[in-house]
């Protein structure tokens, strides 16, 4: 019989100052199946071993860190994606699931696979006949949408806005419009160096009447949720951060 691959959930304080306690933000059971792994798959090996030796710390480890088993996806599936289904064979990666070894997938922070590299391992599990279990734990876009205000029975993650700033003003003056048509919430992320610049681009390009929500530092002391129009926000101080994940989200 073949093992199963597990989502493994990580806490949303990857390349914060602050951490957060595991038991704080990840249950009992997702902590106990990830104490009892030993085959991972990863976006970083290094980060994959710093988040096992914090769960080591409040469950056993099967094996010690050393012989953990950890293979890292490879760095093009991290540039270009792997959610397309030609974009990468990852069903040599799960070999040891097909020979009946349970295997872990994990991201640096939140969900594997959602806003983040894994869906190709994904994919090839269920191509293998390998049962597939989704974990407990915090997923940012859920925690900011739920949050906002805004439309929670439609909506749509767009992933990263263009760095770009003509474009990127291009790409939220269609996804306002988008949203405005169809009531349709729109969420986005970005890499935290460059959360003052979306903000600004954001406050300049969004019509004053289009709620504006954001929440940063998820999960964490600091964390915050806050909604408002766009007319609104242009009177308050920034609340983004350019060292502190964020996600935006805008709607009508």
């Amino acid at each position: 019989m073949p093992g199963r691959l597990y989502l493994v959930p990580a806490p949303l304080d990857f390349g914060c100052e602050q951490t957060v306690a595991l038991g704080e933000v990840l249950p009992a059971g997702t902590l106990a199946v990830a104490a009892r792994l030993s085959h991972w798959i990863c976006e970083n090996a290094k980060s994959a071993r710093a988040y096992l030796k914090r769960v080591g710390e409040v469950q056993p480890l099967a094996l010690p860190l050393q012989q953990q088993r950890i293979t890292e996806l490879p760095r093009q599936v991290h540039k270009k994606g792997d959610h397309k289904p030609s974009s990468f064979d990852a069903r040599p990666l799960l070999q040891a699931a097909a020979a009946g070894e349970d295997m872990g997938l994990l991201s640096e922070a939140g969900m594997p696979a959602v806003a983040d590299p894994g869906s190709s391992v994904v994919r090839a599990a269920h191509e293998l006949g390998i049962e597939v279990v989704p974990l407990v734990g915090p997923v940012s876009l859920l925690l900011t949408l739920a949050a906002s205000g805004l439309n929670g029975q439609d909506f749509a993650f767009v992933g990263y806005l263009p760095q770009d700033a003509p474009a990127r003003a291009q790409r939220l003056r269609e996804l306002e419009a988008l949203a405005w048509r169809t009531g349709q919430t729109q969420l986005f992320i970005e890499t935290p160096y460059r959360n003052e610049a979306v903000w600004q681009a954001l406050l300049q390009t969004l019509k004053p009447q289009t709620r504006l929500a954001v929440g940063t530092g998820l999960t964490l002391p600091e964390a915050s949720c806050r909604s408002a129009s766009a007319a609104a926000w242009k009177q308050r101080p920034s609340p983004v951060r350019n060292d502190t994940p964020a996600v935006f989200a805008i709607g009508p």
